[in-house]
């Protein structure tokens, strides 16, 4: 049975084996876990979430209240802005991740906007903050309190949801138990979880974590500051793993695929330089969930380089080089497995 790849033990910070990218849903047991700070120990039966602001109705909720507002499950894919950093070069500073640090479950939960609409938003309010029980939360502009924001308009999508069910269970602590934000094509920064507090804001929002980190520095063609939005087009290589042997002969190369811009349009895979071959894709669990697809191969003897790269809907597709930034972020490089074939 694989196991998640421990990248950092304090705090815990863990990548999916990338052997379970093969399949359209990742079991919870390896669904990578990204933190920032302490898990925190929350009842569900105590946890209250605050919601206030520029509201005509401040509102004080529990888990059962928000159970009782029209549910919604979807599959999601949660990519970490640092999947891919220990592939630039230099390495930027950071969690070491190579390319595991992504996922797709079902989340269930309500939609935002209900809650937005119960609220009755007021005039002037442009963003929705929300801070975590993580980390110290008196002041969310501080490195010790997670804190983010989305403009109002995605915070209003019906995709945009409060999840407290993942897999069809309720949220694990690491991933963000009794309640998390899910927003749907956003690298899962955006998706804070141990959601504690939402507040309406009549100005944008420039805490630590909004505007210190989670933004692109140092990169060319991209304005410093330019925050960490959507997630970049990007193929994985599930299997064969990096380092394996495959005897000669027919080989399945599979993976999964996936972009915030909108659904995959192509993958393309090639072997030691030659040209580039579409591979088949599968279905993914949902609109906002990654594309499975596989390719077979007449593998040849010898020591064997493939690559994989995805293009999206809008013509996105993936560099041969990394696109280098001082923190390391959206590193959708074109991956590499090399295999000995006997």
């Amino acid at each position: 049975m694989p196991r998640r790849t421990v990248r950092e033990r304090d705090p815990y910070n863990a990548g999916t084996p990338m052997e379970a990218l093969c399949r359209p849903i990742t079991p919870t047991d390896l669904f990578y876990v990204r933190n920032h700070f302490d898990v925190p120990e929350i009842e569900a039966d105590e946890w209250r979430l605050r919601f206030g602001g520029v509201v005509e109705r401040p509102l004080e909720l529990a888990l059962s209240d928000l159970r009782a507002l029209p549910p919604r499950t979807l599959a999601v894919t949660l990519e970490c802005a640092g999947n891919g950093r220990t592939r630039m070069r230099p390495v930027p500073s950071g969690t070491p991740w190579a390319f595991d640090a992504v996922s797709t479950a079902r989340f269930t939960g309500t939609s935002l906007v209900h809650l937005l609409d119960a609220a009755g938003v007021r005039r002037g309010a442009v963003e929705v903050l929300f801070v975590g029980a993580d980390g110290e939360e008196a002041d969310p502009r501080s490195e010790a309190a997670f804190a983010r924001s989305l403009p109002l308009d995605v915070a209003r999508h019906p995709d945009t949801i409060l999840a407290w069910g993942m897999n069809g269970s309720p949220l694990r602590p690491q991933h963000g138990h009794p309640v998390r934000l899910v927003v749907p094509g956003w690298y899962a920064v955006a998706s804070v979880k141990w959601v504690a507090r939402i507040d309406l804001l009549d100005a944008p929002f420039r805490g630590h974590w909004q505007t210190t980190k989670y933004v692109y520095d140092g990169m060319e063609g991209v304005p410093d500051g330019t925050p960490v939005e959507a997630m970049r087009v990007r193929a994985a290589i599930a299997r064969p793993a990096d380092g394996t042997s495959v005897p000669a002969g027919p080989v399945v190369v599979r993976g999964t695929a996936w972009s915030g811009a909108g659904r995959i349009r192509k993958v393309e895979v090639r072997v030691d330089d030659g040209a580039w071959v579409e591979a088949a894709l599968g279905r993914s669990a949902g609109r906002h969930g990654a594309t499975p697809w596989t390719w077979t191969w007449r593998a040849r003897k010898g020591r064997r380089r493939i690559e994989a790269r995805a293009t999206d809907e809008t013509g996105a597709t993936q560099p041969l080089v990394p696109v280098w930034n001082h923190h390391g972020y959206g590193n959708n490089v074109v991956q590499r497995v090399e295999i000995d074939v006997d």
